[in-house]
C-alpha cells in the first residue's frame, strides 16, 4: 500500500522519537489517537516500521574508534558471497556490512575502543574471513554528521 502525507508525518516523527505516545504523536501530526494508533499499527503490519530500538552513545560505552574497512574477495562466485556474509554477520564489533560496487567489494563499520581493540579485532576475526584477497581500513577522525533518520 502507498504512503500518503499522513503516513510520511508518522514515520518522521516515529523515527526521531520512538518513545513518543500514541496521544503525544497524534498531537504531533494533528490526529485523533484512534486513528493514529491504527494507521501506526498498519504501518507496522506492512513492514514500513521494522522495529523500536534505543540508540546508544558509543563514546560512553567505550567504543569512540569507528573504522571503515574495504574489503575485495578473491572471486565474487555466489558461495564465496554467501560464506563471506556469514561469517561476517557474527563478528559482534561490526555494525554495518555492504556489498558495493567499486573499488572493494565490500565496505563494513566497525566499532572499537582504540587502535589496539582495532588491531585485536583484525587479527581475531578480519583476517580469517573467508576468501579475502585485500582489505583496507581508515579510521575517522571525528564524526561530523551522523543520523538514522530517512529523508521522508
Amino acid at each position: 500500500m502507498a504512503l500518503d502525507a499522513m503516513d510520511r508525518r508518522l514515520l518522521k516523527v516515529l523515527q526521531r522519537k520512538g518513545r513518543i505516545s500514541n496521544a503525544d504523536l497524534a498531537e504531533a501530526v494533528n490526529l485523533s489517537a484512534s486513528a493514529c494508533h491504527r494507521r501506526v499499527q498498519r504501518l507496522e503490519a506492512e513492514g514500513y516500521i521494522r522495529d523500536y530500538v534505543a540508540l546508544l552513545d558509543a563514546r560512553k560505552l567505550g567504543m569512540p574508534a569507528t573504522i571503515f574497512v574495504e574489503i575485495t574477495l578473491s572471486t565474487q562466485a555466489d558461495e564465496v558471497l554467501e560464506a563471506f556474509e556469514k561469517a561476517v554477520a557474527r563478528i559482534p564489533d561490526v555494525l554495518e556490512c555492504h556489498l558495493t560496487a567499486g573499488a572493494a567489494d565490500y565496505i563494513l563499520k566497525v566499532v572499537a575502543e582504540n587502535t589496539e581493540d582495532f588491531a585485536r579485532i583484525h587479527r581475531q576475526y578480519l583476517t580469517r574471513l573467508p576468501s579475502v584477497a585485500k582489505m583496507q581500513s581508515s579510521f575517522a577522525l571525528r564524526t561530523v554528521f551522523k543520523t538514522t533518520a530517512l529523508p521522508l
